[in-house]
């Protein structure tokens, strides 16, 4: 069992890539391929092929597995299995296993990213409503990690949300143009199917990509699709991963200040040892998670251009483990990441107290530009700032108090009152600059996108463990 799949995924992903779901899929594949050859003239009983649909979901893993282990190929072990319930030989004629396997791989990823994408849309969805919320709640904002100006809690929202939009947008551009394989036999010709069914091998070739969903097939591949494709699926799930990990660093970080939460249900439990705590376990989740996706994509470009001619299975393993996992890895980032939006909080009074706190130090380039305006040169007026501030920040410190206004207007060398020194620093949002607007700009950005699937914004994570 896989610890990705059983801890975090959804029971929708778990089904695009469990063994049973495989399995079915593989024999309508198979089931699709005989109606066609019949319609095509190949002699096929329309009773045997009633045969296998009738049997089509009696799985004995089992009884496939004690074959494989005989035969030591997964593929002709199916093929022996539902040949047996079926009681006919009529599937897989003139097919090799790679027309069966890359077929279905590409039905399973492109199910897995379809279903991404839409729970990728249900987040925007729910960070469009954290940025409509947040957008003139002015909070302390940081560079480095220290206190720098004054920006937006929705600003910061919506700074997630543009990367994971930009995001969106590869991931939706690959579901457009990804390819399947088609019929293409042993080493890429169709030599195989083409002396079965001739003329009418585009027909055959064609019904089974339609019946996969699909509109784009490969021209010219070998025995295996270029692993490359691989790569840029995995990829662009890694790239879809990182505004998530940025959010939940951004939540862990202010959650260390008491600014905000990620939620603390009833009866949850911080620490075994310390009954006081209140983790971002769930943020800390997102990061760890971001991070094995990244290797799961590692492993992936290792075998990205190191195919042997038309083709070898030195892959093999590598995706059966990355494939998969990389789309459970993911699917578990987005459903925690809903899960912590729906339940995020903030401590108003908590960040109110901060812009308080630093308001005055961040206020030091407005000062600054006050006191240019009113005709005092530049440097002249940084110089007498930086002095003040120095003095006002070691008692701050200290625990003193100081006041930063009456240290200035005390120094008597700036060409500002009291009241002008104070009118500056009245409205902490006035220190925002363009905030609420870049808020706006990115909430336009979303909406189109919401559009094209409604009803990704009502969708609801599952309970997260």
């Amino acid at each position: 069992m896989s610890v990705l799949a059983d801890r975090y995924a959804s029971s929708e992903m778990k089904n695009i890539w469990s063994l049973e779901s495989k399995i079915i899929a593989e024999r309508k594949l198979w089931i699709t391929v005989m109606k066609s050859q019949s319609e095509l003239g190949f002699d096929i009983p329309a009773s045997a092929i009633s045969d296998y649909e009738k049997v089509i979901e009696r799985i004995d893993l089992e009884s496939i597995d004690k074959r494989e282990r005989e035969l030591r190929h997964d593929v002709k072990a199916r093929i022996d299995e539902f040949n047996s319930v079926a009681g006919h030989q009529y599937i897989h004629i003139g097919m090799t296993s790679r027309d069966l396997t890359e077929n279905i791989e590409a039905f399973q990823i492109i199910s897995a990213l379809r279903l991404t994408n839409s729970k990728t849309l249900a987040l925007l969805s729910r960070l469009a409503k954290k940025i409509e919320e947040y957008k003139s709640l002015a909070i302390v904002g940081r560079s480095h990690n220290v206190p720098a100006q004054i920006t937006t809690l929705g600003k910061r929202f919506a700074t997630i949300a543009e990367e994971l939009v930009f995001a969106q947008m590869r991931l939706a551009n690959l579901i457009e143009h990804f390819p399947i394989r088609g019929l293409k036999g042993p080493v890429g010709t169709s030599q195989d199917i083409l002396d079965l069914m001739g003329g009418h091998f585009h027909k055959l070739e064609r019904a089974i990509t339609n019946s996969l969903g699909f509109e784009k097939t490969l021209d010219s591949t070998g025995q295996i699709y270029p692993r490359s494709i691989d790569y840029q699926v995995v990829t662009s799930l890694v790239a879809l991963s990182a505004a998530p990990s940025n959010m939940a660093t951004a939540i862990r970080l202010m959650a260390g200040h008491d600014l905000v939460s990620e939620g603390f249900k009833s009866g949850q439990v911080g620490s075994s040892a310390m009954p006081n705590k209140m983790n971002t376990r769930s943020c800390e989740r997102i990061n760890g998670l971001a991070v094995i996706l990244k290797g799961y994509a590692t492993m992936l470009g290792e075998i990205s251009g190191e195919q042997w001619n038309e083709g070898d299975v030195s892959d093999s393993v590598v995706r059966r483990v990355a494939i998969a996992e990389s789309f459970y890895c993911i699917d578990g980032l987005l459903e925690t990441c809903l899960t912590i939006l729906d339940e995020f909080g903030i401590y108003p009074a908590m960040i109110e107290r901060e812009v308080d706190t630093y308001l005055p130090l961040l206020a030091s380039t407005k000062i600054l530009l006050a006191a240019v305006k009113k005709g005092m040169g530049r440097e002249d007026a940084h110089k007498i700032i930086q002095r003040v501030l120095l003095t006002f920040t070691s008692s701050m410190r200290e625990g003193r108090g100081e006041d930063l206004i009456a240290l200035l207007v005390e120094d008597g060398k700036m060409p500002l009152s009291k009241v002008e020194l104070e009118a500056l620093i009245a409205d902490p949002l006035s220190f925002a600059g363009n905030s609420v607007a870049q808020c706006e700009a990115v909430l336009a950005k979303i909406s189109p996108l919401l559009a094209q699937e409604p009803k990704a914004s009502s969708y609801e994570a599952g309970q997260i463990r």
